[in-house]
């Protein structure tokens, strides 16, 4: 028989396997999904019936939590899309069944009282959790397991956020930095919608926006130019916010105290700050994101130019101190006001520089630019595209090798002279950086440190006169 011939037919039973698994594991995902976004949902509305604010029930909901993760599933700690990369690099996709009702409990709980964490996280772990059980129960190989795993991430992303393509996207990017694999690419577009779809089926409904700005790409060389700084500003923004979470996670674990007290002093001085000055930081946060994310200026204006800093500081707490949840809304919290601030620095364009934030910050801290930019479309409309696309890739090249999931394998050099460990975690990777680079940046640094001298003389000298 031909080559040929051959050859397509092995792919033609190929594509039909996988269009049939990836399939049975979205609707699986799927219908998982709407009872953990519905059972979050009711959980959320009954904390009106609580006698006082819900979020004084946050000290204890922590040290519950952290009882709960230790006993049963220790991998259902932290924000879950980690959990899930470590396994899929490091156990071949195997994931303990039993991590699925514990990290459910665990995050409801933990959001019910005012946690700062997200439900995609959950949904990523919940997601390829049950994907790792049937390919185990089905005695699938090693590879397939984790075809299938990655799968579960997809599904589990597009059925929380109503993103389905983004979500197909995101499952596979954010495993190895810098490259996609391209021979999970169908399965997981399979899996996202089938999920996206089945949940919506059930009920599940999702909430987009139309900040109203620009429906065709005009050559407006001044908001390219804006464009791009703010891309530099979101790098940033995400760079600050992956050391703030990191530096302050480790901060609270190596604090040398029971771990049920520290978790109930982090609970309280949540509270304390919720009850004086906004319990906006809180939760999900999707109502500031709404508020951000609006064209009206007067609704936008209810964002201040702090709150991406305390829900920062909020978040890391709240993961560092027990709580469980996913980190991914908090970025969208994080990059959505960010850009709010942004803009009014800019002058105008505040809501297009809020969903210029949302996503951009979203890559910087996961390194996801290819699926950013799909949500940024996805979420806002393909008007976004090319705007997004801009400030998306520097934001992402600006925060450097550095991510919220240490567990990412690195593939990438960002920059020339940076020598990378290619293949590594990110928490075990060398960077090197030629010398020479290194003196030129402290020449520049030197040379600014002087002329803030000599200005801050100048200023004495004028003042004394």
């Amino acid at each position: 028989m031909n080559k040929h011939v051959i050859e397509q037919t092995v792919i033609f039973f190929s594509v039909s396997k996988w269009l049939f698994l990836s399939s049975a594991v979205g609707i699986m995902i799927g219908g998982l999904m709407s009872v953990f976004l519905n059972i979050l949902s009711t959980a959320e509305q009954t904390r009106s019936l609580l006698p006082f604010p819900f979020y004084f029930t946050l000290p204890f909901a922590l040290m519950l939590t952290t009882w709960i993760v230790r006993t049963f599933d220790q991998n259902a700690t932290g924000h879950g899309t980690e959990k899930v990369i470590e396994a899929v690099h490091k156990r071949d996709g195997y994931i303990n069944a039993k991590v699925i009702p514990v990290k459910l409990v665990a995050t409801v709980l933990t959001i019910f009282s005012g946690g700062s964490v997200g439900k995609e996280g959950p949904g990523a772990q919940i997601g390829a959790g049950a994907a790792s059980f049937v390919a185990t129960l089905l005695k699938f190989s090693k590879t397939d397991r984790k075809k299938l795993v990655i799968c579960g991430i997809s599904a589990g992303f597009a059925a929380v956020f109503g993103t389905p393509i983004a979500g197909a996207i995101f499952g596979i990017e954010v495993l190895i930095i810098g490259v996609i694999m391209y021979d999970v690419l169908l399965p997981s577009f399979i899996a996202g919608f089938a999920a996206f779809t089945t949940a919506q089926f059930l009920g599940v409904t999702y909430h987009y926006y139309d900040i109203n700005m620009y429906r065709a790409f005009n050559l407006d060389f001044g908001l390219i130019g804006q464009v791009v700084m703010a891309g530099v500003f979101f790098g940033i923004v995400s760079d600050l916010f992956i050391t703030a979470v990191n530096k302050i996670e480790t901060g609270i674990r190596t604090i040398p105290y029971n771990r049920y007290l520290k978790a109930f002093v982090a609970g309280l001085v949540m509270v304390i700050v919720s009850y004086f000055l906004s319990e906006s930081y809180l939760g999900l946060g999707l109502g500031t994101i709404r508020d951000a994310l609006s064209p009206s200026t007067l609704i936008s204006d209810n964002v201040h130019w702090y709150d991406f800093i305390l829900k920062t500081i909020f978040t890391a707490i709240t993961l560092g101190s027990g709580g469980s949840g996913g980190i991914i809304t908090p970025v969208f919290y994080v990059g959505a006001t960010s850009g709010v601030v942004f803009g009014h620095l800019s002058g105008d364009h505040i809501a297009l520089f809020a969903a210029l934030g949302f996503v951009s910050v979203l890559a910087g801290t996961t390194n996801s630019p290819i699926a950013s930019i799909i949500m940024a479309v996805e979420l806002f409309g393909v008007h976004m595209a090319n705007y997004a696309a801009l400030s998306v890739v520097i934001a992402f090249l600006i925060t450097g090798h550095r991510s919220v999931f240490q567990s990412q394998k690195l593939a990438l050099n960002k920059a020339d002279n940076i020598t990378i460990g290619k293949g590594n975690d990110l928490d075990d990777t060398s960077i090197s950086i030629d010398m020479k680079d290194i003196d030129k940046v402290k020449r520049l640094r030197n040379r600014l440190r002087y002329k803030r001298l000599r200005w801050q003389v100048k200023n004495a000298k004028d003042d004394f006169e």
